[in-house]
């Protein structure tokens, strides 16, 4: 008796578990079918001062549109005599254009790594001042390491340096010659980390009188860069460049109230 009616417990929380799994509708999805940018969708991530953004051009040679696929480059700069950056990198994003609130993004991508690159797949808010918008970084990876990075960051991890509940994780990724998903559920109670439909981490909502810890509920737009150098990954080797990041598809699912 005590025997059945664990078991028949253990099917009812199952049960509950797959009750409260989210539900989504596929709401965006780009292919890259055509041989440009769709100027509805994405702009070029301009130049900026932040170490992600030092080397940022709207360069053709840093982007190629072919086979169904956007491939995102970081080269080194020996052609543009009128720019002085040593390097120059391809990034794109849909600020202004489409962004989503609760839901799910999926970016299909293959990493074609150097010493000193730093691919990233992101999301910033499109309205609020970082960190207190928050930001989600889906993907980065550093030079040719096999992992991916993903990590959360706020005004209560980032100015307060909070480090429970933990707001970083990694997750083994296949090598330069494949493909790998990365995905992020933002869900009104917490963000759900997956690479390859394997759930990575978890950063819940928690009941906290300090400022910041969970900023997210409003509009976010996806960032999509390939990065050379910075303080985190360190210098690059011209001799390994131009690294690459071939995307194939992304996918925006809307939650289902």
């Amino acid at each position: 008796m005590k025997r059945i009616l664990t078991v028949s417990i253990i099917a009812l929380l199952a049960l509950g578990a797959t009750a409260q799994k989210p539900k989504y509708k596929l709401v965006w999805k780009e292919n890259f079918s055509g041989k440009e940018l769709r100027s509805d969708r994405w702009s070029k991530i301009p130049r900026g001062t932040s170490d992600w953004e030092n080397y940022m051009t709207s360069d053709e040679k840093c982007y190629d549109y072919s086979d169904g696929k956007m491939t995102l480059i970081g080269l080194v700069n020996d052609y543009l005599p009128q720019d002085t950056a040593p390097y120059l990198t391809g990034g794109i994003y849909t600020k202004g254009k489409f962004n989503i609130t609760h839901g799910k993004i999926e970016v299909k991508a293959r990493l074609q790594g150097a010493k000193g690159a730093w691919p990233a797949i992101w999301m910033l808010p499109e309205y609020g001042p970082w960190p207190d918008g928050g930001e989600i970084d889906i993907m980065e990876r550093l030079s040719h390491e096999t992992k991916a990075y993903q990590t959360v960051h706020t005004h209560y991890t980032f100015r307060l340096n909070k480090k429970e509940p933990k707001n970083s994780d990694t997750a083994p990724i296949k090598g330069d010659d494949k493909y790998n998903v990365y995905a992020v559920e933002i869900l009104p109670d917490s963000l759900v980390f997956s690479v390859n439909g394997r759930h990575t981490f978890t950063y819940p909502r928690i009941e906290t009188p300090l400022k910041g810890q969970f900023p997210f509920g409003t509009p976010f737009f996806l960032l999509i860069d390939m990065q050379i150098e910075g303080r985190w990954v360190g210098k690059a080797d011209p001799k390994e460049l131009p690294a690459k990041m071939i995307v194939d598809w992304v996918k925006f699912y809307e939650l289902k109230k």
